[in-house]
């Protein structure tokens, strides 16, 4: 068996050819999540000329991960954050609420390469899933390489105790619209999470353009939010929004590796 890191690292080059953006929407062109629908996502990759991979693509996101066949390995070691503070904006992008940052926030690093910290969105219920089973909550953290490369860490939440993240947040939620608010100074570490034991698979974008060589880590401890705060969420975004999770996408042979000490 090879070296999961070296595999993981063969991928990534393999991926890195292929143009990754990370528009979510082309002009005049409006996506859903209502299974059947002609703009749903059994038909993403027929809206847009730039969409095409949604459908085409063989290394989609989201998807189910299966304790009994994931490579245990120990070789990916603790996911190395270096957030900041940095001035950023929350804004409803209409399938979702999103914070932008707009400086420096700071990164991960992954195999040696910086991944700086773009943005982060909120999908209700989960797109990832374990085991089959899909929770109450999920939030992905976007960053990018010098080389326009992306990985995302995703955390997963179930019903409980309010996030402190979003705690914080309220009031802004409420307020939020198409032009997004400032929220001043704010660092990305305050999303926390356990950075020892988490899945790490190569994905895609969950939205259009779906785009391929994603580095996915999700992580393994399942954290908590409220009803209140899901609530608050779905109010937020537009109508018809308010369940915004793409279904599972096949695996098609890819590995999925869980990373622990």
């Amino acid at each position: 068996m090879g070296n999961p890191l070296i595999l993981l690292i063969i991928s990534i080059l393999f991926l890195s050819s292929q143009t990754i953006s990370l528009a979510s929407e082309s002009e005049g062109t409006k996506f859903t999540y209502i299974s059947g629908a002609e703009n749903g996502p059994g038909k993403w990759g027929k809206l847009h000329t730039n969409y095409t991979v949604c459908n085409a693509g063989n290394m989609q996101s989201p998807i189910n991960i299966d304790d009994s066949t994931v490579k245990v390995t120990s070789k990916f070691g603790e996911l190395i954050r270096r957030y900041k503070s940095s001035e950023a904006i929350i804004i409803n992008k209409g399938h979702a609420l999103q914070i932008q940052w707009t400086g420096d926030a700071g990164k991960i690093i992954i195999n040696g390469t910086d991944y700086f910290m773009l943005q982060c969105h909120w999908h209700t219920p989960s797109e990832n899933t374990v085991n089959g089973k899909k929770v109450d909550m999920e939030i992905h953290l976007v960053h990018r390489s010098a080389k326009d490369e992306f990985a995302a860490v995703s955390i997963l939440y179930k019903i409980g105790k309010p996030d402190k993240f979003l705690g914080q947040l309220l009031n802004s939620i409420r307020q939020v619209d198409r032009n997004g608010k400032a929220l001043g100074a704010l660092n990305p570490g305050k999303i926390t999470y356990e950075g020892k034991k988490y899945y790490r698979f190569i994905g895609s974008l969950t939205t259009p353009p779906c785009s391929q060589g994603v580095i996915w880590t999700v992580t393994k401890e399942v954290k908590t939010v409220s009803q209140e705060q899901i609530n608050l969420l779905k109010e937020a975004v537009d109508d018809g929004y308010e369940e915004n999770a793409r279904p599972l996408q096949p695996l098609n042979g890819r590995t999925v590796y869980l990373n622990q000490p």
